[in-house]
């Protein structure tokens, strides 16, 4: 009986802290302006190969109905690390740059500082574009730089108020998108090296400083390459971890490298597209040879739909559509701009092969991860966020949950999502496609209404006919911005005040 009991205490002590206090690794992969329709498992008539993801989706669960909390990247950052949609900030339209001072409040909680205080050790590797403070020279203008312009700063003296500031332990990253100086890397919250040479990648070409040896092909091989070691080294220890992955690619600069141009048989960003999947082989293989996978949840996606940088028209002609049909690409209100390719793989908790058609938001990350540790988040932290939890258990959510999800444009439109029906408080795509916002819009109805079950692709706008639906849809949404707030709870205020309707 001594010896039995002696081997048994011997197997509790080799089963990790993160097993043994069921806490999974949390890993959250980020592509970069990934079409829904450029992921092969979400899209089969996509004609780009994407082994490794479709891998990923066959062990797990496919979300057909998942949207970016905005139609561009820098407020879909913010949601996804807040669990709180970026309107409810400063920043009502467009993206941050480079120099941008940072979005995220000091004391806004993280998900990253929600589970660091859970026991879980956190990390970010990739690209940031959620603003820092930069030590400023004598030439540095006091108001907020814009967006893409080089700015006069101290770059040997330490950033602060980055990520590090926002709950991670470690990262490892690029400032912002890598048609934005600097173009340099930054590890926690030094630069590393000195931008002492000026370069520009391909379209959209802005120069900027930049490290002498930086390159942006490298990029997307160096991030797999951190990615790895980080879980190689993680995976010795008996703390769980989380791992917010967030790459450039397959985002302009469409900067493939030797081994993959021409793999996809389309065009560059084709290939952009096979060295994102490549990438995302390299973490779950680290993941299985390190026997981490059996105890992490991974969930990958994209900051928003696919950019028209990625030569629409050459690709249709391949019978390839980034979009899967629907309508707009990134920028708009339109669901091309938004809903976004979601997979999700937790063995044991997620049954292989499985579909999800629950209407769901990227923010949803931090409730995820709050219901996994068993610890709610307080009153004023990851207001519009929601568990998925239940959905990956293949359940309905539960009553009183969030009823609806807002989706936002790059120039600030909304609208809102609730079952069949999206109301959009725009007159055209409140983006980059047609009809784009101005003259081309001026005749056309000042919102939109779309019954996505019979008209996925939004070209019936039901306005006029479902003048209660436009009523109560227009109401949530006047209430989720008046309560600060999507989600049951106690109200809170939003950081500006918040126009729904121009």
């Amino acid at each position: 009986m001594k010896s039995l009991l002696l081997c048994l205490l011997a197997l509790a002590l080799a089963v990790p802290a993160a097993v043994a206090a069921d806490k999974p690794n949390i890993v959250f992969i980020l592509a970069d302006d990934l079409g829904y329709g450029d992921v092969g498992a979400c899209h089969a008539e996509g004609k780009i190969a994407t082994p490794h993801l479709d891998k990923l989706a066959g062990e797990g669960m496919i979300f057909t109905d998942a949207h970016s909390g905005s139609a561009v990247c820098t407020p879909t950052r913010y949601g996804v690390l807040t669990g709180r949609y970026a309107w409810r900030t400063r920043l009502q339209n467009g993206v941050l740059g480079g120099y941008s001072p940072p979005l995220i409040a000091a004391d806004r909680m993280t998900v990253a500082s929600f589970l660091k205080g859970q026991g879980y050790h956190t990390a970010c590797l990739g690209k940031w574009h959620l603003g820092w403070d930069w030590q400023r020279t004598a030439e540095t203008p006091d108001k907020e730089p814009g967006g893409f312009r080089a700015m006069p700063v101290d770059y040997a003296k330490p950033i602060q108020n980055g990520p590090t500031a926002a709950g991670f332990d470690y990262y490892f990253g690029i400032a912002a998108s890598l048609d934005m100086p600097p173009y340099i890397y930054i590890e926690n919250d030094r630069c590393v090296g000195s931008p002492t040479a000026t370069k520009s990648f391909k379209k959209p070409a802005r120069p900027g400083p930049a490290a002498p040896d930086f390159e942006a092909e490298n990029v997307l091989p160096d991030l797999a390459k951190k990615a790895v070691d980080y879980i190689e080294a993680r995976a010795k220890e008996d703390k769980p971890f989380f791992l917010y992955m967030p790459l450039n690619s397959p985002h302009t600069p469409i900067v493939p490298t030797a081994e993959f141009q021409g793999k996809s048989g389309l065009n560059e960003y084709g290939d952009f597209v096979c060295a994102t999947d490549w990438a995302v082989g390299q973490v779950m293989a680290a993941l299985e040879r390190t026997g981490a996978a059996a105890d992490t949840l991974v969930l990958f996606t994209s900051d928003n739909g696919c950019s028209p940088m990625a030569d629409f028209p050459a690709l249709l002609k391949k019978n390839h559509d980034p979009s899967a049909g629907f309508r707009g690409h990134k920028a708009d209100i339109f669901e091309g701009g938004h809903r976004v390719p979601f997979l999700a793989r937790w063995p044991g908790k997620i049954a292989a092969g499985s579909r999800s058609g629950a209407t769901v938001c990227l923010t949803d990350l931090f409730a995820t991860a709050a219901e996994i540790v068993g610890q709610a988040p307080p009153a004023n932290a990851a207001e519009d966020s929601a568990s998925l939890v239940p959905a990956f258990r293949g359940e309905a959510p539960p009553a009183g949950a969030r009823e609806a999800v807002v989706h936002h444009s790059i120039n600030g439109s909304f609208a809102i999502r609730k079952g069949k029906w999206k109301l959009c408080l725009c007159p055209g795509s409140g983006g980059w496609s047609a009809p784009r916002p101005g003259k081309a819009t001026k005749d056309l109805p000042p919102i939109q209404l779309f019954d996505l079950d019979a008209d996925p692709a939004e070209k019936n706008n039901l306005h006029a006919d479902k003048p209660e639906v436009v009523a109560e849809l227009r109401a949530l949404l006047d209430r989720y911005v008046k309560d600060g707030r999507s989600t049951p709870g106690e109200p809170q205020k939003n950081d500006v005040a918040v126009t729904v309707a121009k």
